[in-house]
């Protein structure tokens, strides 16, 4: 029976670009899915739906595209228009691309939701939630942070702790204060729409799904069945409504709520998969109900609690027909040089600033590939470690074997492979490709690629390479060239490389499937699957026996030290350092004269420093900056003021600044200034800037400009 595999990846919110720890995850799906592709014999076909999406509801999406002055609709589509140049550039492989904001998200999400109301697990109460008293709405639990209820860390949103991975209400939220206006949230009541999750059916449920063996990896299994309690008695019902005005899909039969974010993002698995069938000619569902259909989830540590709890459950009682057969794999987080990506701290990798610098996307393939496995464990870049193990690996040992003996069947042969092989050369080639047991080592490979055992499967498929490169050197193809007595000796060993070549690019195909094109071409070979590994028959060597191949060209080079000092983001203190004025003289001048008084404003009456106190200047980062239509003077700044979000200030600097001219440069911001709502929108703080007392005579307006190394958020005291 044909394997049916929808395999999906964590959808990213679409309020930002991609960062490195969404290709890690998205590289990690990749490689799983196509060796899956790969798959022709054996243990049967596999047809493979690879699919994923943007998550694209919720408040913060809303209030982004207000403070823009666009619809949520058009702030997505300017997200999602700069998804391909990643997943392109990393060789991405995604069947589909879609949206949560869908027609078949809605008709979906609200098909489950009234599956679950007819189930008698939807249920409404009056509860107090948090209402932000400057912004003046309902805040979702992404637009408030404080201190994780349950291990205490800080600045954690108020649904899920990234920390500790505990799901939780808002309300328990320690000093929380709203992400929009930093207030402190009052609580006023609201009915809301609730999925009882505490129901003993939910219980039992996640109890036996979570348990079923190769569902999930044991460590997660613990970490969850602790949420459940004993008898279920540590689940909570999940609030799964949201009040106007709000960016999300409308509550059937429930004017003026909506679905919070978290209901539907996951349902847009589904929604990517139907508007995917639909496109290929697909019944979807007969695919969802066919019982060789599996899904597999590839996420983040986390995000387990709505994937493990409320996202099963929801499948369950909604009686989505796959559910017995879905699988999670979840991962751990990446760092850098064993910290937390930090831009200010220099640890920060944008995939991106990767791909400009000219940098290989396979190299970071393969290193990601070598540091993975079926565990949830953190994986660490560290720039050394990266450029000796691509180097080692792929330069080294991969296509050295190419790049030392292709020549010679060019020159000497005319590209023509030999015929036939010697004794000698046969034995190399079963010394490469069995293990000691007896086992051909594809087998083992191909075992460890589909348990997500990446690293072992690499460290084996590099065992096979330094056995080809021990046979080079012990048969030394430049010294037999140099003897023409030698002419069958050096195409038996130069053809035999070749082989052991192809059958590492064959191996390492799912990892470098750049590199695997070329070497097609190259190789004159059709596409790869598994069975071409296979010594048995004879697939891992006789296609090559005699055939004319191309001429060889550098299939990759060595990673350059310098790349890594530029890929990674400088910290605040060496950016500091570096844009530091040279040390004035040693002897300053005995006396200065005194300067002119010049065209300025008297100044203003005396204040204490307790006065002064109460305004909080920041330095701000202007990110994007453009015209408002229908005002003479004004700008539309967006600033980064180091909060995790953004702020939109209106200026009236047009006559003096070009939009373009501002982007990217730090400014002084009164960070702590009253929201004011203006014709164009809300303000939300003003930009500092000089001018002369004679604004008619002497028209300048001039922004402030900090010296470089100071950083978003920092405080002008």
């Amino acid at each position: 029976m044909t394997r049916k595999l929808f395999v999906t990846t964590a959808l990213p919110y679409a309020n930002a670009a991609f960062h490195i720890g969404h290709m890690m995850e998205y590289i990690q799906a990749d490689i799983w899915v196509r060796f899956q592709r790969m798959q022709a014999e054996g243990d049967g076909l596999r047809e493979v739906h690879f699919v994923g999406a943007d998550d694209t509801h919720g408040t913060p999406i809303m209030i982004a595209a207000e403070k823009e002055g666009i619809t949520p609709q058009e702030f997505v589509a300017k997200i999602a228009a700069g998804r391909a140049q990643y997943l392109d550039g990393f060789h991405i492989a995604f069947d589909n691309w879609y949206s949560t904001d869908s027609p078949e998200n809605v008709e979906l999400s609200q098909g489950i939701y009234v599956k679950l109301r007819e189930a008698g697990l939807i249920q409404t109460k009056t509860v107090d939630r948090f209402f932000d008293p400057v912004k003046g709405m309902f805040l979702a639990d992404r637009n408030i942070k404080g201190e994780c209820p349950k291990c205490h860390a800080k600045d954690q949103y108020g649904d899920n702790c990234e920390v500790c991975g505990a799901a939780y209400q808002p309300t328990e939220l320690v000093n929380p204060f709203s992400v929009f206006t930093n207030a402190t949230p009052i609580l006023k009541p609201s009915e809301q729409y609730f999925f009882k999750l505490s129901d003993p059916r939910c219980f039992t449920f996640l109890r036996d799904w979570l348990n079923t063996p190769g569902r999930l990896q044991p460590e997660m299994v613990n970490k969850v069945s602790e949420w459940l309690g004993e008898a279920g008695e540590k689940l909570a019902d999940w609030d799964i409504s949201r009040d106007a005005p709000y960016f999300g899909i409308p509550i059937p039969d429930a004017p003026g709520k909506y679905f919070y974010v978290w209901l539907d993002a996951p349902v847009g698995y589904l929604a990517s998969l139907k508007n995917y069938c639909g496109k290929k000619g697909i019944d979807y569902d007969a695919l969802l109900a066919d019982e060789g259909t599996e899904q597999i989830h590839f996420i983040g540590k986390d995000i387990v609690s709505f994937h493990l709890l409320f996202w099963p459950a929801m499948l369950q009682f909604a009686k989505h027909p796959t559910i017995d057969r879905m699988k999670v794999a979840v991962h751990g987080h990446l760092t850098v040089n064993n910290e937390k990506m930090s831009k200010s701290r220099g640890t920060g990798i944008s995939p991106l600033r990767y791909l400009n610098l000219g940098m290989n996307p396979e190299w970071l393939r393969y290193y990601l590939a070598y540091k993975l496995n079926s565990r949830v464990e953190d994986l660490d870049f560290t720039g050394d470690d990266f450029v000796a193990r691509v180097n080692s690996d792929l330069i080294g040992k991969f296509v050295n074997i190419a790049s030392r003996c292709a020549g010679f069947i060019a020159k000497k042969f005319d590209g023509k492979l030999a015929s036939e092989l010697s004794a000698s050369s046969q034995e190399w080639i079963k010394k490469a490709l069995v293990a000691e047991d007896g086992t051909e080592r594809q087998a083992s490979i191909a075992a460890n690629f589909d348990s997500r055992e990446f690293g072992k499967a690499l460290r084996e498929i590099m065992e096979i390479a330094d056995v080809a490169n021990r046979f080079v050197d012990e048969n030394k193809p430049w010294v037999l060239a140099k003897d023409e007595t030698k002419v069958a000796e050096l195409h038996d060993v130069c053809t035999t490389a070749l082989i052991l070549f192809r059958q590492l690019t064959i191996l390492l195909s799912p990892v470098l499937p750049g590199v695997a094109t070329n070497v097609r071409s190259f190789l004159n070979d059709a596409a790869y699957t598994w069975a071409d590994t296979s010594l048995a028959s004879g697939a891992a060597y006789q296609p090559l026996l005699g055939r004319t191949i191309g001429a060889y060209s550098h299939l990759m080079t060595r990673v350059d030290a310098k790349m890594i000092e530029d890929l990674f983001d400088a910290p605040a203190q060496q950016a500091a350092a570096a844009a530091a004025p040279a040390a004035v003289a040693d002897a300053a001048p005995a006396a200065l004269d005194a300067p002119a008084a010049g065209d300025i404003e008297e100044l203003a009456p005396e204040i204490s420093i307790d006065d002064f106190s109460k305004i909080d200047l920041r330095i701000a980062r202007i990110v994007n900056c453009e015209h408002v239509e229908g005002a003479g003077k004004l700008l539309r700044l967006t600033l980064d003021v180091g909060e995790g979000r953004y702020r939109n200030v209106f200026s009236g600097i047009k006559s003096m600044y070009k939009p373009e001219d501002l982007v990217g440069k730090l400014t002084v911001m009164v960070a702590n200034l009253a929201p004011r709502k203006m014709k164009f929108g809300v303000s939300e703080g003003m930009v500092l800037a000089a001018s002369a007392k004679d604004e008619k005579a002497n028209p300048g307006i001039y922004v402030l400009n900090p010296w470089p190394g100071a950083e978003p958020g920092m405080r002008v005291r």
